[in-house]
């Protein structure tokens, strides 16, 4: 699918096909599709070894920096999902070579983050320091995990505000966790910014650093983006012209995917990773009604989102899609959608 034609999707799509048979490489985040909190999602290991078995190449895209690749592979392996160093893919990674791009080799950079980073730098052969006293020619922040101290935050501070170029892996604002929605590496890149004023250059998700890392990495011909951030993972598909899924066990709510923007707009919706297993209803359109399943919906008057029909929920909220992303255009669906969203139970 063409970006052109991702500007005008007024609904999601169908697959007379498997996505896992449609696609040969599945390009999945981890936080909130694969885990949260370091265990695994339901059904996310018995449909990711199905895909694989079935030939179904898989590439683990994650804009958190904390872990290695090596580490990351470990886990998913421990999980059930057995994995290499090289199907990993991090925003460390993506940042690491924009910074290769644009320092001298052997460059000292001041790291705020995890082992993920500093491994990543070291591969592409700049050198991480700790202090802002220990002359480094740029500053670079990633995820560093929950215990990260505030301390690192002023070093960041005190090079940037001298005037040292500052990179970020990636500026999510949150990262989905077993207790519930923590901060992610966009809050703490927000401590700097209030501090100094001034701006990094971004790696990771959605933007084309992070896509140019993962094509490098997975030479992937037909790939399908798997996620469950509209402002990232969906995005990202979105700037790289690839088709994209949406799944529901993340950060992403039905009303939040009713009220997407065009570049926010997947072009499949499932609840969980089962959804790589199967093919995807159609979405029809009879005048200003869209049927998916047993259900319709419409815009009624230009006020009113309203919903009819039964059966899978999933297809109510398929449907729902059409009718607020047709009526939205190219803006975000601005009508309450809460009570035709309560009515699916989702």
């Amino acid at each position: 699918m063409s970006q052109s034609q991702q500007h005008d999707r007024d609904r999601p799509a169908g697959s007379s096909t498997a996505l896992s048979e449609a696609y040969d490489t599945a390009l999945l985040d981890l936080d909130g599709v694969v885990y949260a909190g370091g265990e695994a999602i339901v059904h996310a290991v018995e449909s990711l070894r199905t895909a694989r078995d079935g030939g179904m190449h898989l590439a683990y895209v994650t804009n958190n920096a904390l872990r290695t690749p090596d580490a990351v592979a470990e886990h998913l392996t421990e999980l059930g999902v057995p994995a290499e160093a090289a199907d990993v893919i991090t925003s460390a990674q993506a940042v690491a070579r924009l910074m290769a791009d644009q320092l001298p080799a052997g460059s000292r950079v001041l790291v705020v983050g995890g082992e993920g980073l500093r491994v990543a730098l070291r591969e592409r052969g700049l050198v991480p320091v700790e202090s802002a006293d220990d002359e480094p020619v740029a500053v670079v922040q990633g995820y560093g995990g929950p215990d990260l101290a505030w301390g690192r935050f002023a070093e960041a501070s005190y090079a940037v505000a001298r005037g040292l170029p500052w990179y970020a892996s990636n500026t999510d604002l949150t990262i989905p966790g077993a207790r519930g929605i923590a901060p992610g590496n966009g809050a703490a890149v927000e401590v700097v910014r209030i501090a100094t004023g001034a701006e990094p250059q971004v790696a990771g998700k959605p933007l084309p650093p992070m896509h140019r890392e993962t094509v490098l990495r997975t030479g992937a011909k037909r790939p399908l983006v798997v996620g469950d951030r509209l402002d990232t993972d969906i995005e990202g598909a979105f700037n790289g012209g690839v088709d994209s899924l949406l799944v529901l066990t993340g950060v992403t709510d039905a009303a939040q995917l009713l009220a997407a923007e065009p570049r926010h707009r997947p072009t499949y919706v499932d609840r969980d990773l089962r959804g790589l297993l199967a093919g995807q209803p159609e979405v029809t359109v009879e005048g200003e009604v869209f049927r998916c399943g047993g259900w319709s919906a419409v815009v009624r008057d230009g006020k009113e989102l309203v919903l009819d029909g039964g059966g899978d929920p999933l297809d109510g909220l398929r449907a729902l899609c059409g009718a607020a992303w047709t009526f939205a255009g190219s803006g975000s669906f601005g009508l309450d959608t809460g009570k035709a969203v309560s009515a699916l139970g989702l």
